[in-house]
């Protein structure tokens, strides 16, 4: 069982600092240093500070203190009861509007394993030591893991409704409008915790903070803090609502001798149908094209850069993962376009090895579908392949979860992303 609990939550104190849109930041590992400075110039208090602090080596982490301080004594407020916190994102993708829906919560923190929290992707070693050295040096969590939980009925919302009250956040930002609740009525709270109990969790994005906060809770814990050790702040959102979307990743390979395209095609051709047409102008003739027909076969796209030709790869009916030499990988896998284009396209086709996919030596990584089709047609730039992609399905996602298997990084892109600073746990104030 999954076990959650409100908390005493630290919240920009807009009224007194201003607007929120000033103050909120990205994922610190979206955020470059021009994107950090443009942030910063919002805002004296503007989060981007506190995630991404200034110093060399070792001191950074000091100086992160220093704005968590200085953030604590004079823009934020802290919530005199424990708290839920409700969190509505309205955006829109294609023209069409959505709402996602979700809570932020105190989790009860186990690894990656030995509980019912199941992530889908690996995590690297570096960001991990990062963050943990962060988080140690404020003694808090500064941002949000976001994990998904299926509840078709939606109990957790009609537990909640009635209590909303004033949103304490109302404001637009990174292109979507963010609207958040705090709901601290024992009563409600205590309907969510049992709705919720019985559920896995399954980490959408924030698998190195979900690890980071477990190896925090380990050092807590010897410490003799068992109580601030057992919980981790988590923005959850439910499978089965509407408003979850998720967005396809494209890959661009770089710095390789050379890329043989035909060679490329005709290895593939053993195991994929291939078609080609004119390379799509647009998302929506991109998705159009990479549409994966009858029966859901795995389906992505090919293009040289500057060609103008769009290579189609749709899995063979027939496709056998055995006397493809993928007997090994699990069925969660076996036949998912992401891992069948890391496996088949990008190892055995271009050599490019699971540590260097890893370390991204010959990968870079488009969430923007137009950029990756800009991209494609230019023939000036260091793509030597681009491959465009389908989205992964959120039932592709738990299928892999459920498996106890990790797809290869950056398969999934769940739109749009959590923001930093709609909530901040220290955990002296938890524990108080």
């Amino acid at each position: 069982m999954v076990a959650i609990r409100p908390f005493r939550g630290l919240r920009f104190d807009t009224p007194r600092v201003g607007q929120a849109r000033d103050l909120l930041a990205p994922p610190y590992d979206v955020i470059d240093d021009a994107h950090r400075r443009e942030l910063t110039g919002r805002s004296e208090f503007n989060c981007a500070r506190l995630i991404l602090p200034e110093g060399d080596g070792d001191a950074r982490y000091d100086e992160g203190r220093r704005v968590f301080d200085a953030l604590r004594e004079r823009a934020l407020v802290l919530d005199e009861a424990p708290c839920l916190y409700v969190y509505h994102q309205t955006f829109e993708v294609g023209g069409e509007r959505f709402v996602r829906k979700g809570l932020i919560c105190a989790m009860e923190l186990t690894s990656f394993g030995e509980g019912q929290v199941r992530p889908h992707e690996r995590t690297l070693a570096g960001p991990k030591a990062d963050r943990l050295k962060l988080m140690r040096a404020c003694d808090g969590h500064l941002e949000l893991v976001f994990g998904m939980f299926s509840d078709p009925d939606k109990r957790w919302e009609a537990a909640l409704t009635d209590q909303l009250g004033e949103p304490v956040l109302d404001d637009d930002f990174d292109g979507a409008h963010h609207t958040l609740f705090r709901v601290s009525d024992p009563g409600a709270c205590a309907a969510v915790q049992e709705a919720l109990a019985s559920r896995a969790v399954y980490i959408a994005d924030g698998h190195h903070r979900y690890e980071t906060m477990c190896a925090f809770a380990d050092e807590l814990r010897s410490a003799g803090r068992a109580e601030a050790a057992s919980m981790g702040m988590i923005y959850l959102s439910n499978l089965d609502d509407e408003g979850l979307v998720v967005l396809p990743t494209h890959r661009i390979v770089h710095g390789l001798e050379s890329v043989n395209f035909s060679a490329l095609l005709q290895g593939a051709a053993a195991h994929f149908e291939v078609s080609e047409r004119s390379l799509p102008q647009t998302a929506a003739e991109l998705a159009e094209a990479l549409a994966p027909g009858e029966g859901g076969r795995a389906t992505f796209g090919l293009t040289a850069p500057g060609s103008g030709i769009l290579s189609v790869l749709r899995l063979r009916g027939d496709f056998d993962p055995a006397a493809a030499g993928l007997g090994e990988l699990h069925p969660s896998l076996a036949t998912l376009d992401v891992a069948l284009l890391h496996e088949l396209v990008l190892e055995r086709g271009l050599g490019i090895s699971k540590a260097a996919q890893a370390a991204k030596t010959n990968l870079k990584y488009f969430k923007s579908t137009e950029a990756s089709i800009e991209t494609a047609a230019s023939s000036g730039g260091s793509a030597q392949l681009v491959c465009l992609m389908n989205a992964t399905s959120v039932h592709d996602v738990v299928a892999v979860c459920d498996s106890g298997q990790v797809m290869p990084q950056k398969s999934t892109f769940f739109y749009p992303k959590i923001p930093t600073g709609l909530v901040f746990r220290a955990l002296s104030d938890d524990e108080a």
